[in-house]
């Protein structure tokens, strides 16, 4: 098959444990562009926490695209412009919130285009998001009046895996007929418009530029990965991703550690 399109996860897929991508990885990604493919950084993070290494692979030059908040926003990297974007309903935010509060530790965020907006108890996992997205946390004392003055994609609740587990049981019984809701670490609990998630808008960027599925690869190591992985042409897990993730998968390549998204140009994309 001759693959023209290849959609990656950024943290735990195409960047190691550092947070880096490797010199290797870079420069395939830059050639396989030259020749007229195209890269699509599919992730759960705000658009300017993948800006960084959008620029680092000159997406830009080359036509590519950025997936930002699991799906919930399409930029064309070389004009700037956001092809596709779906937000949350302003009317969940004080529910959601109140669900936040009942749980010590628990916070819940926001994104602008420059920081996070923390409504609960800031804690380490606010911290690490903050912290992957070079983007500052700012804590406002009525989150809601403040989030509901804008668009937002998604919300994204922080905290220690058991109680995030209760949070989430809570969220779905209220709000499971007009929100997606999934974990995509076990302290991140994801909070996105029905129906929003990377296959659903991966397939509309497809259609936008004439693609079918059958010509995309898609590599992943979370839950919040598996319909796009389940979507694509080849889909392709990481050795390090969840079980589930695994049996979800056409391809296991190498691990994020071991250039396993280099391992997967090598053999499918040159």
């Amino acid at each position: 098959m001759n693959y023209q399109l290849l959609a990656l996860d950024l943290d735990g897929t195409l960047t190691n444990s550092r947070k880096e991508i490797t010199p290797s990885t870079r420069d395939a990604l830059i050639d396989i562009q030259k020749n007229g493919k195209k890269v699509v950084l599919a992730s759960g993070r705000p658009s300017q926490g993948v800006l960084p290494l959008a620029e680092e692979l000159h997406l830009g030059d080359y036509g590519s695209y950025i997936l930002s908040y699991n799906g919930g926003r399409i930029t064309d990297c070389r004009s700037g412009e956001i092809i596709y974007s779906k937000y949350l309903p302003n009317d969940v935010a004080a529910p959601l919130l109140e669900i936040v509060k009942k749980y010590p530790g628990i916070d819940i965020l926001a994104y602008t285009d420059t920081e996070l907006i923390s409504g609960g108890d800031t804690n380490e996992y606010s911290e690490k998001e903050s912290f992957i997205n070079h983007m500052p946390i700012t804590k406002v004392d009525d989150f809601v009046s403040y989030v509901t003055k804008n668009n937002n994609n998604k919300f994204l609740i922080t905290g220690e895996p058991e109680l995030i587990q209760e949070v989430k049981a809570e969220a779905e019984k209220q709000f499971h007929s007009y929100l997606s809701i999934y974990c995509s670490d076990p302290f991140f609990l994801e909070i996105m418009p029905q129906g929003i998630d990377k296959a659903h808008s991966l397939t509309k960027l497809l259609t936008s530029i004439g693609l079918s599925t059958d010509a995309m690869i898609c590599c992943g190591d979370g839950y919040n990965d598996m319909t796009m992985i389940e979507t694509a042409g080849l889909g392709v897990a990481m050795a390090n991703a969840q079980p589930l993730v695994k049996e979800s998968a056409d391809y296991i390549t190498k691990s994020n550690d071991e250039d396993g998204v280099l391992h997967v140009i090598n053999e499918f994309m040159r």
